[in-house]
């Protein structure tokens, strides 16, 4: 999404740098925004991350038709399209495994998976979630590391008292 603001830049920014880390050495890879996806709708759309496990030399060096996993942080603008639209798109890919809807005005985590029928699973601070597609389980409050929304001050407010 062009134009993204700070937190929304902040959250994918830790996501992929976890998911960057964790397939280090391993054939899959995260990519970021700037990479389209083609869906079977033949649209071709821009999610905020991806996870890819193809590396074939054929394939146009800017679009990508098989990820595994795709995360939409989600903005005012985005939030019903992502919800909506780009869903039932990402969902019709055959490879896919995973969607995961980020929240940044608040602290939460949706991930929708195949292998559940896509019912959505909720992850809140205090809590892990773990990417099946890719075996990685992160603390929700490394996804919002340095995230400045009422949630997240909560947290650490709370958790600096704990300590």
């Amino acid at each position: 999404m062009a134009g993204a603001s700070a937190n929304h830049n902040r959250i994918a920014g830790n996501l992929y740098a976890l998911i960057w880390s964790h397939q280090r050495g391993k054939p899959c890879e995260p990519m970021t925004s700037d990479m389209l996806v083609k869906t079977t709708a033949k649209r071709f759309r821009y999610p905020d991350l991806m996870v890819v496990c193809d590396d074939d030399p054929s394939q146009d060096t800017y679009v990508r038709e098989s990820p595994i996993l795709i995360v939409e942080v989600l903005s005012g603008s985005t939030h019903r399209k992502d919800k909506t639209e780009k869903r039932a798109e990402y969902l019709a890919l055959p490879s896919l495994l995973e969607y995961v809807l980020i929240e940044q005005d608040i602290a939460e985590v949706v991930v929708q998976r195949r292998s559940e029928a896509w019912r959505s699973t909720y992850y809140y601070p205090g809590s892990t979630v773990t990417l099946e597609s890719i075996g990685l389980t992160v603390a929700v409050e490394a996804i919002y590391e340095r995230v400045d929304n009422a949630n997240m001050r909560v947290f650490w407010a709370e958790s600096n008292t704990q300590t």
